[in-house]
């Protein structure tokens, strides 16, 4: 990471409180809602991503095992479907894969702009509430694929694969099957930052790591919240500030382009 000026290091630290807090509380999108907010900052997705995936290996790993093991104490059942998870994965490695390659060979400011279009298109549902949905088995294929793909390229295609496994996964297995499945597919993508040698950013992690858990905690007692109650006016609030965002971010992207 290149050096930045205070504020900048501030606002990154509370990014990745955001990214913890929703993490935990949604059961996914830390990345999807937080890379607006730190590529607006510094604009090199790849800087980020690796931080990110480090994040999402530890807690997805740690929160799936606790609810694994809450629910066989309470049932003799795991919380885990992992029937469901094996099929979907035989959909989406390929396209997974094709997406790590595209990450690693595009330009920072063209995965940038790809990120923030995809953003504003997940945002836009939040604000009608009208998240993705899919009814049928072509949809859930088309989705899970595109999923997979998105999540090669920037960790971003959990809306897609959510509105997949939620027609699929009983409620009460749905977040920690979820969370197994981004601890498998953020393992292939950390594997392609140590092959092709890209900086893992470690030593950020001796004060990002505690950000995000701060937020973890924070979402914790939010997803006990939102378990019981509808919240639409949160979605759609935070789905108009990502458009407002992402329309920045993209802005600016063009700015850059002109200028040069």
């Amino acid at each position: 990471m290149t050096e930045l000026l205070w504020w900048q290091y501030a606002l990154i630290g509370l990014s990745f409180i955001w990214s913890g807090f929703v993490r935990s509380g949604l059961g996914f999108g830390g990345a999807v809602l937080s890379l607006p907010f730190l590529l607006l900052i510094l604009n090199e997705p790849l800087v980020f991503l690796p931080v990110i995936s480090i994040h999402l290996l530890i807690f997805s790993s740690w929160i799936a095992w606790r609810g694994y093991r809450a629910q066989r104490g309470q049932s003799g059942e795991g919380s885990i479907d992992w029937h469901y998870l094996l099929h979907s994965m035989k959909i989406m490695i390929v396209p997974k894969l094709v997406g790590v390659l595209g990450l690693l060979t595009l330009p920072g400011e063209i995965m940038s702009s790809i990120i923030f279009v995809i953003v504003i298109a997940y945002a836009v549902g939040y604000v009608l509430n009208r998240p993705f949905r899919s009814n049928k088995p072509w949809v859930d294929n088309l989705f899970l694929a595109m999923g997979g793909y998105v999540s090669g390229t920037s960790l971003i295609g959990a809306p897609l694969i959510v509105a997949v496994y939620a027609n699929h996964v009983a409620k009460q297995q749905l977040r920690d099957t979820l969370f197994v499945l981004w601890f498998i597919l953020v393992a292939i993508k950390m594997t392609s930052f140590i092959i092709a040698g890209v900086d893992l950013q470690l030593i950020h992690q001796l004060w990002l790591l505690p950000c995000a858990f701060v937020g973890h905690l924070i979402g914790e007692c939010f997803h006990r919240y939102v378990v019981s109650k509808e919240t639409p006016l949160f979605f759609r609030v935070l789905g108009g500030v990502l458009i407002v965002v992402s329309v920045l971010g993209i802005a600016r992207q063009f700015s850059t382009l002109f200028a040069s």
